[in-house]
């Protein structure tokens, strides 16, 4: 079985979409989410009627507006994620999005050809707020664990819930 990569990253926007202070956000999200769909390795993105995201939100609250992505394997997804153009974009996420401490963006593998709800991405947040990074849930910078998993996965292994840093 084929194994792919799944992200959610959430925001808690600053000010409501449709205000002034997030016109520069609302007017390039065609731009980035066409980058992201035509970067090697997309693979699919969460959409609504509109063809955007905004109008979902997570965890129940309508200021935190989700991006729910797959990809074929970290390394594409981390390679658009810090590409020139939607480099700019993160660069200037404080403009938009007001600051968290908890995490905001989570990973995990999936089989290939599965589209992950909002509801199992929310468990994975949570799980990675919880536990830190396991092979269930972990962040872009756990490129090795992600490794791990993904070849653990290969061989007929299943990723489960669990505490700790252990894969």
């Amino acid at each position: 079985m084929d194994w792919y990569l799944a992200q959610l990253n959430i925001g808690r926007i600053a000010a409501p979409l449709e205000s002034p202070a997030m016109a520069a956000f609302v007017d390039n999200l065609d731009l980035v989410n066409g980058a992201g769909e035509a970067a090697p390795g997309f693979v699919w993105r969460l959409t609504d009627e509109a063809g955007a995201a905004t109008s979902y939100s997570v965890f129940g609250d309508a200021t935190l507006i989700p991006n729910l992505t797959v990809w074929t394997d970290l390394a594409r997804l981390r390679a658009f994620v810090y590409d020139q153009l939607h480099a700019s974009f993160l660069r200037r996420r404080r403009e938009w999005f007001v600051p968290e401490e908890e995490a905001v963006t989570v990973c995990w593998h999936v089989p290939a050809g599965h589209r992950p709800d909002l509801a199992e991405a929310e468990q994975r947040l949570v799980h990675l707020r919880q536990h830190g990074p396991t092979g269930y849930a972990f962040r872009l910078s756990d490129a090795e664990l992600a490794a791990t998993v993904r070849g653990d996965l290969q061989s007929g292994g299943r990723p489960q819930p669990s505490s700790g840093s252990a894969a």
